[in-house]
């Protein structure tokens, strides 16, 4: 994969800087984010995901020694705590509202419950047209042909019961031992049925800065080890946010006619996090908290987290369709 295309001032400052010629001796600017916020802003949530990048998949034409290069590493702390910041004022009323139970597994799946915001996949289910489809599935692409990878870095900061049980549900969003169910190969088929570009990273710079926030706050929250219970409580709520939207999209995807390695994915996440919801709230939250008492509000800042971004990025959409004339696809 190539280095993205700058799309504004940070974005540019931040390619610059990954494409110097010598590491040893490159020293960066310090990086000017705008006075706007950055949480939906394109621009910012380009330069942080490229950076994050380094330390997944990388770029062919950036030297790896710049992962961790002291400059590189300034504007992702930059970027991070604009980022945090932005998300800690949106979610703090959400915060305070909170359904209170003693059980953390209780919390995360009442919480997930109350959620009413934008019925997005209520609309793929019965409105959308095959266009809309393949727009959804375009926006999901960066976060989904990713799935599980930020979580496993997750894995090492726990121990005992919490860490077990997370293993065993990246067990299964890898495929339980076969290469061909790996959740992010079924994601790449049901692009590829669509008519779409399935390669990692293929419409980081069309999607909007929403759902490359969606992506980052995943990257976020798994990259830095003092917010490792955020993380937890982000993935737990994707996980039982899950089942029943996929249900539905699935079900849009065979109304539209499309063709049937589109829905295998949504088919495969109905059953999968059916269960799986119960094991990350429950099991690995509930573990977790078990042992670290004091960490259940930074966890449910996680989940409340999630389920904003979420609830963001179904509006967006939904605006997007319905007055297409007004909406703003990366703003």
């Amino acid at each position: 994969m190539q280095l993205p295309e700058a799309c504004g001032p940070v974005s540019r400052q931040v390619g610059r800087a990954l494409r110097t010629q010598d590491p040893g001796d490159f020293e960066g600017p310090a990086l000017v984010l705008p006075e706007e916020p950055v949480l939906t802003d394109h621009d910012a949530q380009l330069a942080l995901w490229t950076i994050y990048e380094l330390s997944y998949r990388g770029f062919d034409d950036v030297d790896d020694r710049l992962e961790w290069h002291p400059a590189i590493v300034g504007m992702r702390l930059t970027l991070e705590r604009r980022v945090e910041q932005e998300l800690r004022e949106v979610t703090r009323d959400r915060a305070g509202q909170m359904p209170d139970h003693a059980d953390i597994g209780d919390q995360l799946l009442a919480l997930v419950g109350a959620e009413d915001g934008p019925r997005l996949s209520s609309y793929l289910r019965r409105d959308a047209t095959a266009a809309e489809m393949r727009d959804y599935l375009r926006e999901r692409s960066v976060q989904q042909l990713k799935e599980s990878d930020p979580q496993s870095f997750l894995l090492p900061r726990l121990a005992g019961a919490a860490k077990t049980a997370l293993a065993e549900l990246q067990y299964d969003e890898y495929g339980a031992g076969r290469p061909e169910r790996l959740h992010q190969t079924l994601y790449a088929q049901a692009l590829e049925a669509t008519g779409l570009d399935s390669r990692y990273g293929a419409y980081v710079q069309e999607v909007s800065g929403v759902s490359l926030a969606a992506a980052n706050v995943m990257s976020l929250f798994a990259l830095n080890r003092r917010l490792l219970p955020a993380g937890l409580g982000h993935f737990a709520a994707l996980e039982a946010s899950s089942a029943l939207p996929s249900h539905r999209i699935a079900s849009g995807i065979e109304r539209l006619g499309l063709p049937d390695e589109a829905s295998t994915y949504f088919h495969e996440h109905v059953e999968a996090d059916a269960v799986h919801e119960q094991v990350a709230a429950r099991d690995v939250c509930g573990a977790y908290v078990a042992a670290h008492p004091e960490d259940r509000p930074a966890l449910l800042f996680g989940a409340v987290c999630a389920l904003h971004l979420e609830a963001m990025s179904g509006a967006e959409l939904l605006d997007r369709w319905q007055h297409p004339a007004t909406a703003v696809v990366a703003s």
